[in-house]
């Protein structure tokens, strides 16, 4: 198979200027963010001891993430993203510089950790949120898919690097070392923004409605769409079931013996697979079945997770998470192309909302679940029953939203721009 066939395009790249800074600035705060995520859930385990109280750490940002996310994908549809997007890096500098300097006074009372990484969901919802949304405006149409695989796989590099980079800040400089990365990583962020040309939403009517009301017409849209609807149950329950991250630091401490390192290196596996997946997703950009991509990679996703659980040593559970991030990554690339092939623009800040509350939020389910199954068995059993359970729900998804299994990408943009949606102006 010719090479060029495979590697994703980068053409989207080339064409816009926005883009590039918007995915310059991206990669370059996603390593601090990805540092922070090591050091804070490692911070809990290592101040109380409890794989419980390590996986609580989910269920304390899910509030702020759900709320965050609706507002900000309401005023990603009605304000200029641009000017939200640099707005919020404002709260992530406050919030990772605050988690800092309690690192470095010492011990800090575990409530204020759970307030901050609520605090730290909850800003890190609104910039997902608004960055998804002003992805589709900067390229053309038929460069979509080959603009989220780019975008999603030079994330994913984020992920790959960031927790080795984390892990090395911590053995070095303790957690407060990521804290701090991760706040002045920000600032790539902010001058990327304010290069950026404005970019308000397009087709937003002049009498805007209340915030509540809008909210609320973003919900009707995706529970009126049978595909949609369906992606996003797909990947909740993967990510419920199937990502026992929390168990990362519990593995590689208790099981293994790796330390920091380890823990870093369990969660850097997963992204390089994911990595390697995203850029060699050209094969993708002639696919019209996404929806059946989707469904299965996510049973091979589920499968691959068993694995890991069942693995003798580190580096071979390293590798299972390795292939459960290729799938992932798939199947991520897929998702997100349905979602913005199907969404007009004045109602993409309101979708992306809801798959940003499904995409963040299912992995912090899945630090609930993991975590208390952990605590009532054993971290090797949580990890595989959680890979089999994502299995299963491969099958109800299936039976509940049979038009995902039947999606067609062309079809959908056609019968959208049918729909007389005005197009934007590419940068």
């Amino acid at each position: 198979m010719r090479l060029s066939r495979i590697a994703v395009d980068m053409s989207p790249l080339r064409a816009s200027r926005d883009l590039r800074l918007l995915v310059l600035g991206s990669v370059v705060s996603g390593l601090g963010t990805q540092a922070a995520l090591v050091a804070l859930p490692y911070q809990v385990y290592i101040e109380t001891r409890s794989a419980f109280l390590t996986g609580m750490l989910g269920a304390v940002e899910l509030l702020p993430l759900v709320a965050m996310a609706l507002l900000g994908g309401a005023l990603a549809d009605r304000h200029d993203r641009r000017r939200l997007l640099l707005l919020d890096q404002i709260g992530l500098v406050a919030v990772s510089g605050a988690l800092a300097a309690l690192a470095f006074a010492g011990s800090p009372p575990l409530w204020s950790l759970y307030a901050l990484g609520g605090f730290l969901a909850g800003f890190g919802a609104v910039q997902n949120v608004t960055r998804t949304s002003i992805v589709p405006n900067l390229v053309d149409p038929a460069k979509l898919a080959s603009a989220l695989a780019l975008n999603f796989g030079l994330f994913q590099l984020t992920i790959v690097i960031g927790p080795g980079i984390g892990g090395l800040l911590i053995g070095a400089a303790g957690v407060g070392g990521a804290y701090l990365v991760d706040a002045l990583s920000c600032l790539a962020m902010v001058v990327a923004v304010v290069a950026m040309a404005p970019q308000p939403p397009h087709g937003v009517a002049a009498e805007r409605e209340p915030v509540g009301r809008s909210i609320r017409e973003g919900l009707r849209f995706v529970f009126d769409n049978q595909a949609l609807l369906g992606s996003f149950a797909i990947d909740l329950a993967a990510m419920t079931f199937g990502m026992p991250r929390a168990l990362f630091p519990v593995l590689a401490v208790s099981v293994y013996g790796a330390g920091a390192a380890g823990t870093g290196l369990l969660y850097a596996s997963v992204a390089a697979g994911a990595t390697i997946a995203a850029f060699t997703a050209g094969w993708l950009r002639g696919a019209r079945r996404l929806g059946l991509i989707v469904i299965w990679a996510v049973a091979a996703w589920g499968a691959a997770i068993a694995l890991a659980g069942i693995a003798g040593s580190i580096w071979i559970a390293a590798a299972m998470l390795a292939l459960a991030g290729a799938a992932d990554s798939v199947s991520a690339v897929c998702r997100t192309t349905i979602n913005q092939s199907v969404t007009p623009d004045r109602l993409r800040g309101r979708m992306s909302s809801v798959f940003s509350l499904v995409v963040t939020s299912g992995p912090r389910l899945g630090d609930v679940e993991s975590g208390s199954v952990a605590a009532l068995t054993s971290p090797r059993f949580s990890v595989v029953s959680g890979g089999l359970a994502c299995i299963a729900s491969v099958g109800l998804v299936l039976f509940a939203f049979p038009r995902l299994r039947r999606f067609d990408v062309v079809d959908a943009v056609a019968a959208r721009t049918a729909d007389g949606e005005a197009g934007p102006a590419y940068a």
